[in-house]
């Protein structure tokens, strides 16, 4: 299960509304967008994997799917079942309550990031490819090495002379280690370089179509991000840029997060 500090900083709604504006909102865009590109076609059982309160589990039930959702927290599983069309059970990612081969798609947007063992990560992988179907879908997030480096610089958290130990450990070693629960900097957490997501899923048995970057470099736009997300013109070329080049590894490790896109093997999906 969770860490201590980790529970707590969703206890005390660390995430709630990071979603809705700025680097969050273009992270949800992205994602979505994706989303709609690889999932199979609604009516599909989606297991949503760490799917917290539901931020994504609603919109894909407004879409047609069938939505599941697993999370460890009892307070988002209570938050996620008050959504229209969804179901919530408490669970962790290394071993899900879920029957083998029961859903078509399994999403893994939470829970990569916050298993620091390179076991527990594929663990994790292992459990989606076991209950997704032969052929369905596994999309797994995850935060790059550099996000916290980025970041620090972005949003000024290198004025705090504790915040530069945690970069050089993220740096160093793919440990973001924030055991302070007094600090608004994001908990502790595992970083991943952007080579190393596909292995893990591939030991999982899952065959991996693509890496693509969420955010790219767009989200170190700073204040300018915003007003580019407030305009419905510049969010549509933003996102069909983005689309252009999301898989160019060049551009990997600059976004804040990374989508693996895999499948089990059988045949090759719609996306």
């Amino acid at each position: 299960m969770l860490s201590p500090e980790v529970s707590e900083y969703y206890r005390r709604g660390g995430e709630r509304h990071r979603l809705a504006a700025g680097q969050g909102r273009l992270e949800f865009l992205r994602t979505w967008d994706v989303l709609t590109r690889v999932l199979p076609a609604a009516p599909a059982d989606v297991l949503d994997v760490g799917g917290a309160t539901g931020v994504y589990a609603g919109p894909l039930t407004d879409a047609g799917y069938r939505v599941r959702v697993v999370d460890p927290l009892p307070e988002h599983v209570a938050q996620a079942a008050t959504l229209p069309g969804v179901t919530a059970v408490p669970g962790d990612a290394r071993a899900l309550p879920a029957a083998d081969h029961s859903v078509d798609a399994v999403l893994l947007l939470g829970p990569l990031y916050h298993l620091p063992e390179r076991t527990d990560r594929v663990a994790a992988w292992r459990e989606a490819a076991r209950v997704v179907r032969p052929g369905g879908v596994v999309v797994g997030a995850t935060i790059s090495r550099f996000a916290s480096l980025f970041d620090g610089f972005v949003k000024d958290h290198f004025d705090d002379a504790r915040y530069r130990p945690l970069v050089e450990s993220a740096v160093a070693d793919g440990v973001h280690r924030n055991t302070d629960t007094d600090r608004t900097w994001f908990t502790t957490a595992y970083f991943h370089h952007p080579d190393e997501m596909a292995g893990e899923a591939t030991e999982a048995g899952l065959v991996v179509r693509r890496v693509v970057a969420v955010e790219g470099p767009l989200w170190l736009t700073g204040p300018r991000l915003p007003e580019i997300l407030a305009s419905p013109e510049l969010t549509d070329l933003l996102l069909e840029m983005m689309r252009a080049v999301e898989d160019e590894p060049s551009l990997l490790g600059a976004s804040n997060h990374l989508l693996t896109v895999a499948h089990s093997p059988s045949h090759t999906p719609r996306g």
